[in-house]
């Protein structure tokens, strides 16, 4: 279960939370632009856009969870299961596996128009990466400045949605999320008026009433709603600080806390990261479960014309400033 959303105030920031009951051991990667990606199916690009983001790396490759591009392109995988069907190998199309979507279209595409072009020639296949790594059922939201969309493989193909909210949870699939916001046109973040009757007086008995009705639950359509009334209603200033500081509060309204989501006995769902990348600077910002202070790696702080990936573990223990 995750949610992604995008924002832009002076920049374009992309990101996600990643809610899971375990974690697999993901870092920071950057993947400078002459790292050799090996594709099963189809030829391997030698080089492309350097590319930063959080991934499990497993035999130098980078099995990326969400990841922005030098050029401001911004893809997150999210879970799709029951409705992710994935297709045989086709000699008309170019076949790329789940797990390497998004550094193939992260690598050559500048832009989400761009994006476009390439998934019409793209077949998804179920390749998986190895044996001890099971295949994952995902659909994506691309973004950049511009315009956000949702790819989502299914038994009919390949299907392409525009995203005017950019935002993305996991099921149903996208075209009923956003139909399911008709239920929620009533909320609003001003105080409600009364439309009951002309006849009754009513006095608010507190802030935040025109939002009643605001689903809190955990569910993939509750956090959907929620995130996108949170996204869409949201101010800030726009310097780095002030933009950042908002994303990680539109995220935090969808974070999930241990216990609350009871996977099995004993394990529960939790958000193991969120992320934040100003993808227009190639900064990407994260907090873990365990630490909420915010870190920041700089992709153009490294070599971007290397050929060798450069990991950051994450920081896990939580870092209290002590004032006295």
């Amino acid at each position: 279960m995750c949610t992604a959303v995008t924002y832009k105030t002076k920049d374009f920031y992309f990101g996600r939370t990643l809610d899971y009951e375990f974690t697999f051991g993901e870092n920071v990667t950057i993947c400078p632009r002459k790292f050799s990606f090996n594709f099963r199916h189809t030829e391997k690009i030698k080089e492309h856009f350097a590319i930063i983001g959080m991934a499990h790396t497993s035999d130098n490759y980078p099995l990326f969870y969400d990841a922005v591009n030098e050029k401001g392109v911004g893809i997150a995988g999210l879970n799709f299961v029951g409705n992710a069907k994935y297709a045989n190998l086709k000699s008309a199309a170019i076949n790329i596996s789940h797990f390497e979507f998004i550094p193939y279209l992260l690598g050559q595409c500048s832009s989400v128009r761009e994006a476009k072009r390439f998934l019409d020639k793209i077949n998804i296949v179920a390749t998986p990466f190895k044996k001890e790594l099971p295949t994952a059922q995902l659909h994506w939201l691309i973004a950049d400045r511009d315009e956000a969309i949702t790819v989502e493989p299914t038994e009919k193909g390949i299907k392409i949605y525009e995203n005017p909210v950019g935002v993305l949870t996991n099921n149903p699939p996208f075209n009923m999320q956003l139909f399911l916001l008709n239920n929620y046109i009533q909320l609003s973040a001003k105080s409600p008026e009364n439309k009951l009757s002309k006849q009754l007086e009513f006095v608010p008995y507190s802030r935040g009433m025109g939002a009643l009705g605001l689903p809190g639950d955990l569910s993939s359509t509750s956090r959907f709603v929620r995130a996108a009334f949170t996204k869409m209603n949201s101010v800030s200033g726009p310097s780095e600080g002030e933009s950042v500081n908002q994303f990680f509060h539109i995220l935090g309204s969808v974070e999930q806390q241990r216990g609350c989501c009871e996977i099995s006995t004993d394990k529960y769902e939790i958000t193991q990261y969120t992320s934040c990348c100003n993808a227009s600077k190639g900064i990407y910002y994260y907090t873990s479960y365990s630490n909420h202070r915010i870190s920041a790696i700089d992709m153009h702080r490294e070599n971007l014309d290397s050929s060798k990936l450069k990991c950051f573990p994450l920081m896990l223990s939580e870092n209290i400033l002590k004032q006295n």
